[in-house]
Parts: structure tokens; C-alpha cells; sequence
């Protein structure tokens, strides 16, 4: 039976909503797009290890590597990036107007890799493009309903279409509603069953609801059909522990989310953080808090992170914090 309380009916869930949000909307892009047929590797590489790839395609372009988002190019069509691991990946490339490009990335990897972009979107994928576009710029639920035309359009025209399915259900549950969001994550599981994607975006959802539960189930999912390369699901499943209080096994979530994330996504760093100082590891605070700031100076979470910092250095050698 699905539920059909609102998500704020739950006052502990706001909490860790913003955080969650923000994380996903980074990544938002990445979660709805193909779960490739070329599955990722099982683990992923340390954050500073790898090397860098000099990309020359479209102009205005997003690269994912292994489904997570890595950039856009300029106007040029350039984008530089560094921490890629040495060994298989698969890389995709979308620019508005033209057919999407996924292909592997094997090893010795290159310095510079050139993908030209000449087939045009059909009908669907162009629908597509624009709703992902609509979501991911939406300030309000106007906005969000604009996504939601989009990407009917896109299933009007390719009823089969795992993805928009996904990017449907995510702007649904944006909306507060989640019935619908849940009838088009079992769509995109009919499409294409163990999509990684739908079983991450399902555990969001029940996460909203408060159902820790069938949450942990989603996200545990989601990381065994990915063969354990699903940053997303790991941060989601340390968020939900964190609201069951299980603080060491979120600890071991963040860090698993960050390494997969290669520094692309600050936040995680400040969730790691605080469930450190939950678990009165001062030190690692510190030390995952530091990262943050390294990361993102001037984030949103910058001032609060700043304003505890120097008391857990304190307690981290011993001292009595300041009152």
C-alpha cells in the first residue's frame, strides 16, 4: 500500500531534506540518464588517484563518466578532467540537438579524446533534453510542472524509455507527489529491470516518507545492481542511517559515496563531517570538514562549518571548548 502523508508531516526528515536535495540536484542529470548497458566497475578508485583527460566535443556539452556527471564543456567544446582512475570507464556525451554518444573509455587511457556529435536528437530524445533541462533549472513548482509536459512528451513519443521514466518520478516527488512518483519508478523498472537509477530515486522516496525501511532496502538495491558503484545510493543510504542513529555505518557510506564521487560533490565531505562529530571523532571532523571548505570556500554550509571548526579542533587535541 503506498502512503499518502506528505513528506513534512515527518519533522525529523527536514533535517536531512536540504542536504539530500542539494546533493541530488548536482547530480540530477546523471541519475536519470542511461544506466549504461556496459556496467560500471565494481569499486571505484581514490578520489587522488587517476589522471587527466583533456575532452574536445560540442560545444555546451555534459560528460558523465560511469554515470556520474564530470562537466560541461565551453563554448569551444573543451573540458579538463582530472582524478580519472586507470582503468575501464564509460563515457557519455549529450549536447542539446544531437543523438546522445555512450562508448568505453579503456585503458591506456588518453591524454585527449575527441567525440564528434553529427546525429541529431529525434523527436523523444529532444523532448528528453528539454525536460532534464526544465528540472534541473526549475526554481518553483511551476517550473517543475514545465519538466513534467516534457517529459510526457518524450514518453508519448518512446512509451519505452527507462530514463525519462526516472526524471519523471524525480520531479514528481519534488512535487509531493508520490504516488505518481512511484508509479513511474515501477514503469522504468518494467522498461529495464535492475536500473540502478529507479531502485536510488525509489529509496529517496520512501526516505521522504520516513519509512527507513524499505529505504535502506531501495538503496541497497541500487548498489547491487550498480556492482557497487552508486554514489548517490551510498549518500542516500548514510542519510537514512543517520536518521536511524547509526552513525558508524553512515560514516562508512559517506566515505564509500566520496571516493566514487572523486571530489566532484563537496556536500558529502559536511555530512561526513557531522556524523564524525556524532560519533565524537573530533579529529576526523576536522579533518572532513577542512576538505569541505577546501572544496567549496564559499558554499552554502561555509559559514556554519566555520563557526564549529575551531571548537572541534579544541576537543580534537583535548581542550575544553571555548563557552
Amino acid at each position: 500500500m503506498k502512503p499518502k502523508k506528505s513528506i513534512w508531516h515527518y519533522p525529523r526528515v527536514k533535517v536531512w531534506v536540504v542536504a539530500l536535495v542539494a546533493i541530488m540536484g548536482s547530480i540530477f542529470v546523471a541519475g536519470t540518464v542511461t544506466a549504461q548497458k556496459r556496467r560500471a566497475p565494481r569499486a571505484a578508485a581514490p578520489a587522488t588517484a587517476g589522471k587527466t583527460i583533456r575532452i574536445q566535443t560540442a560545444p555546451k556539452a555534459t560528460i558523465w563518466i560511469d554515470d556520474l556527471k564530470r562537466g560541461v564543456t565551453d563554448d569551444s567544446g573543451k573540458l579538463e578532467i582530472k582524478q580519472v582512475a586507470s582503468r575501464a570507464h564509460v563515457i557519455r556525451v549529450r549536447a542539446t540537438g544531437y543523438k546522445e554518444i555512450t562508448r568505453p573509455l579503456t585503458p591506456p587511457l588518453p591524454a585527449t579524446l575527441t567525440i564528434k556529435m553529427t546525429v541529431p536528437a529525434d523527436a523523444a530524445e529532444a523532448a528528453f533534453q528539454s525536460a532534464e533541462t526544465a528540472a534541473a533549472t526549475a526554481k518553483d513548482d511551476d517550473g517543475r510542472r514545465a519538466a513534467v509536459v516534457f517529459y510526457q512528451k518524450a514518453l508519448s513519443l518512446r512509451p519505452r524509455y527507462p530514463e525519462a521514466h526516472v526524471g519523471l518520478a524525480r520531479v514528481y516527488s519534488d512535487l509531493n507527489e508520490h504516488d505518481l512518483a512511484l508509479d513511474s519508478i515501477d514503469e522504468a523498472r518494467d522498461d529495464r529491470p535492475n536500473f540502478s537509477v529507479a531502485s536510488t530515486v525509489e529509496g529517496r522516496i520512501w526516505r521522504a516518507f520516513h519509512d527507513d525501511e524499505k529505504a535502506v532496502e531501495s538503496f541497497k538495491r541500487a548498489i547491487r545492481e550498480a556492482r557497487g558503484y552508486q554514489p548517490e545510493a551510498h549518500t542516500g543510504l548514510g542519510l537514512t542511517y543517520e536518521d536511524l542513529s547509526q552513525y558508524e555505518e553512515a560514516a562508512v557510506e559517506f566515505k564509500t559515496a566520496i571516493l566514487q564521487l572523486a571530489d566532484t560533490e563537496p556536500l558529502v565531505y559536511q555530512l561526513l563531517g557531522s556524523t564524525n562529530e556524532k560519533l565524537e571523532k573530533y579529529k576526523e571532523a576536522v579533518a572532513a570538514y577542512d576538505k569541505y571548505l577546501e572544496l567549496a570556500p564559499n558554499g552554502n554550509l561555509a559559514p556554519a562549518v566555520r563557526s564549529v571548526i575551531d571548537q572541534l579542533r579544541r576537543q580534537a587535541n583535548g581542550e575544553e571548548p571555548i563557552p
